[in-house]
C-alpha cells in the first residue's frame, strides 16, 4: 500500500473510529489521543503489511491504547474494571459513526468558533497548525481555544446523534470562511458535508433532512466559480464580469443533480432556496441572461423560511434588477443600514439609477467598512471609476 493511499484511507477512517470510541462513553479527549496514537502505529505497519480490514485495526488498536490510558489514572478505575467485565468484542461495527461525532463537536454549549476549530481538528483531521494558520491567529492560541473545547463537552454523553441543523450551521460558517493560506476550508466543508450526506443517507428518504444534500449542493454551485473570483493579481472580480468559461462546469452538474433530488422531496428548506438561487446565476451563460425573474421568486421563498437581514439585502437586488434600482432602494430601506454590505448594494443601486454623487459617496463608505483586503480594494475603485467618468 502506497504511503498517499494509506495517508487517505487513515484520514477517511479516523473520525469513524473516533465516532465509534466515543459513543461507547470514551472521553472526547482521551479517545482522541487513543485514536491517534493507533494512526502511528497505522503508518508504521500498513505500507509493509496492509490489514484486510483497515477500520477494525484502528479500532482494535485504538482501543487497546485507551484502555492503557485509562489504567494509567486511578480515577478512573471504576471505568477500567468495567471494560475488563464487557463480553468480548463481537464483529466491527459497520455504521458510520460522523453525524454522531459532528453534533458533539457542535455542541449548543461551544461558540461558534470552538465549534468550528473542533470540527476540524476531529472530524476534518487538520492539524491545530493548519487550523491556526487558517485562521490567522498563534498556534498556541488555537490550541487554547481546542483544549477549552474538549473542556467544555467533557462529561457529557452521546447515545444520538444532537441537532443535525446545528450541525449544518457550523459547516456553513467554515464553507464560508473560504480560502486562506495552505488549506481550503471550502473544500473542507464540502468534504464534510459529503461524509455527512453519505453517513446519513438511508432508503427510507423521508427520514432523511433535504436540508443535508441541499447544503452541499449551495456549496458545490458556489465553490464551482472560485478560480473566477480573482484576477491573477488578487484583485476580487463581480459576478457579473467574471470569466464563465473558468466556472468549473462539472461541480455545476453535481451541485445541480443534488439539488434537483432535495427539491423532489417537497420540504423546502433555506440552503435548498439558496442553493436554487446559485443554480440560476451558474446557468445564465452571460450576466445579461440572467433569470432575475425567477431568482426574485427564490429570495420571495427564502424570506418566508428566515428573517436573515442578509436575505433582505440580497433580495433588494434581485428587485432592482427586476423592478429597476428605485424599487431596488426601496425595497433596500426595510434593511438594517449596520450590515456590512448595506452600502455597497446602495451604491450599486444608485449608480444603476444614476446618482453619481451618492453612489460615490456611499462605494466609500463601503470600502471603510469591507472586511477583506480584495473588497476594499474593489470598491475604492468603484468610487475612483465614477469620479473620473463625472469629472
Amino acid at each position: 500500500m502506497h504511503t498517499d493511499q494509506v495517508n487517505d484511507l487513515m484520514r477517511t477512517l479516523a473520525p469513524q473510529v473516533l465516532g465509534v470510541l466515543v459513543r461507547r462513553g470514551a472521553d472526547f479527549a482521551t479517545a482522541e489521543d487513543a485514536v491517534q496514537e493507533a494512526l502511528i502505529e497505522a503508518v508504521r505497519h500498513w505500507p509493509d503489511s496492509p490489514p484486510d480490514d483497515p477500520k477494525a485495526w484502528l479500532l482494535r488498536v485504538a482501543g487497546r491504547k485507551l484502555i492503557d490510558a485509562q489504567r494509567s489514572e486511578a480515577a478512573r478505575r471504576r471505568r477500567e474494571e468495567r471494560v475488563h467485565d464487557e463480553p468480548a468484542q463481537g464483529p466491527t461495527e459497520q455504521s458510520d459513526d460522523t453525524l454522531l461525532l459532528l453534533s458533539r463537536c457542535c455542541h449548543p454549549a461551544l461558540s461558534p468558533a470552538s465549534a468550528i476549530a473542533l470540527t476540524l481538528r476531529a472530524v476534518g483531521g487538520l492539524t491545530t497548525a493548519q487550523i491556526a494558520r487558517a485562521f490567522l491567529v498563534p498556534e498556541a492560541t488555537m490550541a487554547q481555544r481546542i483544549s477549552r473545547a474538549k473542556r467544555t463537552i467533557t462529561g457529557e454523553r452521546f447515545d444520538t446523534p444532537g441537532d443535525v441543523r446545528a450541525v449544518l450551521h457550523v459547516l456553513y460558517l467554515i464553507f464560508n470562511e473560504g480560502f486562506t493560506g495552505e488549506i481550503s476550508l471550502a473544500d473542507e466543508a464540502i468534504r464534510l458535508t459529503r461524509q455527512l450526506v453519505a453517513a446519513t443517507s438511508t432508503d427510507a428518504l423521508d427520514t432523511a433532512d433535504p436540508e443535508l444534500p441541499g447544503l452541499l449542493a449551495l456549496m458545490l454551485l458556489h465553490h464551482a466559480r472560485r478560480a473566477a473570483r480573482y484576477t491573477a493579481s488578487g484583485e476580487l472580480v463581480p459576478l457579473d464580469q467574471q470569466d464563465r468559461s473558468l466556472w468549473d462546469t462539472s461541480m455545476i452538474t453535481e451541485g445541480v443533480t443534488v439539488l434537483q433530488r432535495a427539491l423532489t422531496r417537497d420540504r423546502l428548506g433555506e440552503y435548498q432556496a439558496q442553493a436554487a438561487i446559485a443554480a440560476l446565476h451558474d446557468d445564465a451563460p452571460t450576466a445579461d441572461e440572467t433569470d432575475w425573474p425567477q431568482i426574485l421568486e427564490w429570495y420571495d421563498e427564502l424570506t418566508r423560511l428566515t428573517d436573515s437581514p442578509v436575505v433582505a439585502l440580497n433580495r433588494a437586488v434581485a428587485v432592482g434588477q427586476v423592478d429597476g434600482p428605485r424599487a431596488g432602494l426601496a425595497a433596500l430601506g426595510d434593511v438594517d443600514p449596520g450590515l456590512a454590505r448595506w452600502d455597497a448594494v446602495a451604491a450599486h443601486l444608485h449608480e444603476r439609477a444614476d446618482d453619481v454623487d451618492e453612489a460615490i459617496h456611499r462605494y466609500t463608505a463601503a470600502a471603510d467598512r469591507a472586511t477583506s483586503a480584495a473588497e476594499r480594494t474593489h470598491l475604492i475603485k468603484q468610487a475612483a471609476r465614477l469620479r473620473l467618468a463625472s469629472a
